[in-house]
């Protein structure tokens, strides 16, 4: 159960001979809080190793036939593998195209579908109903936590890089307000559904909405709960397209995805160690930019969710 713990305000004074001075607040001091934790150090190591890993094995990748979830005379959707890096997924493919571009992105390790266009026209549309968030996504992640007690959930908050460079949740109140660097809080919205706790439950077809569930308005710091974690695994219906968004919204849940050392997932678990975090692409539904046609793309389910989900 989520809980929530108010930050008490503080105020000082100071004995002053004279008049006081109105105190003109700095920038620094106008700052949003963030309300998620900073990168835990053992972090820095991890990413680099992995990231060290992934550039060294670039060389040898070659995407296979089977990878290929679509294909016409404008698209080309492939099931990116975890691990690796989407600018040398594109690079396996630029022998079968002279032009290729990315309609969307997957962090390095979250594997599933990865869009691309076969010229700049029909990037440009892909993008514009991407940013326009007429482009439908569903994720899949294994988690570790407390078994939740709601069975769907969606978390509103804000969105942002800290003063570290980190990205972070604020409040939702936050929203429009200037970070350090100049950027400013963004909003960011997810929806959750539980498929299986610790083996019990299976796996189910996609909401053609997403149910949003209970909303959870983000204003405070969450409080973790102590005691044995469980095997979460959660189907994820992202309403916005921000960086880490998914991660850092279970994070805040208290259900950090397994292998994701940036947002407090373990790193071992049962005995095994990820070398990456467990997320995967599952759909992507969208307009054919071209055709104008509904376009509803899936890709197959990695190993780990097979076995966590009696499919």
């Amino acid at each position: 159960m989520l809980s929530f713990n108010p930050k008490p305000f503080v105020f000082s004074a100071v004995a002053m001979s004279g008049p006081p001075e109105r105190k003109i607040p700095t920038a620094a001091e106008n700052y949003p809080v963030p309300l998620s934790p900073p990168l835990p150090p053992i972090s820095k190591q991890i990413e680099l190793s992995r990231a060290m890993t992934a550039s060294s094995s670039s060389s040898i990748f070659s995407l296979s036939p089977s990878d290929i979830l679509y294909h016409d005379d404008h698209l080309i959707a492939v099931n990116k593998h975890q691990g690796i890096y989407c600018e040398t997924l594109l690079s396996s493919l630029a022998s079968q195209s002279h032009e290729l571009h990315l309609a969307n992105r997957l962090d390095r390790d979250t594997s599933g579908i990865l869009l691309l266009t076969k010229s700049h026209k029909v990037a440009a549309k892909l993008v514009k109903a991407f940013t326009a968030h007429k482009v439908k996504k569903t994720y899949i992640a294994l988690c570790t936590g407390p078994p939740p007690n709601w069975e769907q959930v969606t978390v509103r908050s804000g969105h942002g890089r800290s003063k570290f460079g980190a990205w972070r949740v604020y409040a939702a109140s936050d929203v429009g307000r200037t970070l350090p660097g100049g950027s400013a809080v963004r909003s960011m919205e997810t929806s959750f559904e539980v498929l299986s706790v610790n083996g019990n439950g299976s796996f189910r077809e996609v909401s053609d909405s997403g149910e949003e569930g209970n909303v959870l308005v983000v204003e405070e710091k969450a409080v973790k709960e102590d005691g044995n974690a469980s095997e979460i695994v959660v189907r994820a219906y992202p309403r916005s397209g921000r960086t880490h968004q998914i991660r850092l919204h279970c994070q805040y849940l208290g259900i950090s995805i397994v292998g994701d050392v940036k947002y407090e997932g373990v790193y071992g678990w049962k005995g095994i160690t990820h070398h990456a975090h467990h997320l995967h692409a599952e759909t992507l539904s969208f307009e054919h930019p071209v055709t104008g046609l509904d376009v509803m793309l899936r890709a197959p389910l990695p190993l780990w969710a097979t076995q966590a989900i009696q499919h």
